[in-house]
């Protein structure tokens, strides 16, 4: 066998084995989309108290995760691509963030099936989506409730300034808790704002009605 035989040989393999990869890799995108779609959509009704909805939702994005996931198994180098840690890390955040704000058990990595670097940069974005939540607290004057949020979000960061890694091995995590402090100092400053004048407050109505 010729050179150019032997190599036209080998490319009818290649290629069949790059057109599969690439094939699933365009499934998994889809599904990947799909997911980050409805987690985002889960996310917000969290914010507006519709936990059934919520619920729906993050089911509905674990399935198409899933779906990403099995179409990339067989490919073990595209398991890693960035649109399958970013869904993975998404649906994370969408698990994570409702068990936060109706205070049930947090679910594991292995409970969701996603890698451990999604669930921790899940979990930092969960944490700084509890600001949304607690701010809508303050407004309707559930400060007890906001001050819980902040003790979650405090706690979720304590956790995670811990898992000092590599990029490479923590999927970028050092960044992520970063933004997180950013938001807890914030959120702390509102919520400290708020209850100093919800105690002001209080003493003026006190003192009213002594003088009547």
């Amino acid at each position: 066998m010729d050179r150019s035989t032997e190599l036209a040989a080998l490319g009818v393999g290649l290629r069949s084995d790059l057109d599969a990869a690439n094939a699933a890799r365009e499934v998994a995108l889809t599904a990947c989309r799909r997911t980050i779609r409805a987690c985002g959509s889960s996310i917000r009704a969290v914010h507006l108290l519709r936990p059934d909805e919520a619920l729906r939702l993050a089911d509905e994005a674990g399935g198409s995760l899933r779906e990403a996931q099995a179409a990339l198994a067989p490919f073990p180098s595209l398991v890693g691509s960035g649109p399958l840690h970013d869904a993975a890390k998404e649906y994370a955040e969408a698990r994570l963030t409702a068990a936060m704000v109706g205070d049930g058990p947090l679910p594991s990595p292995e409970q969701l099936g996603v890698p451990a670097p999604a669930w921790l940069n899940g979990l930092a974005e969960a944490a700084s989506e509890l600001r949304r939540h607690l701010l809508d607290r303050l407004r309707q004057g559930e400060l007890s409730r906001g001050e819980a949020l902040l003790a979650t979000m405090d706690e979720a960061y304590g956790l995670l300034v811990t898992m000092d890694y590599p990029d490479a091995v923590s999927g970028g995590l050092r960044r992520t808790t970063d933004a997180l402090r950013a938001v807890l100092e914030r959120t702390r400053g509102d919520l400290t704002t708020t209850l100093l004048q919800s105690r002001l407050q209080a003493a003026l109505d006190q003192a009213a009605t002594t003088l009547d």
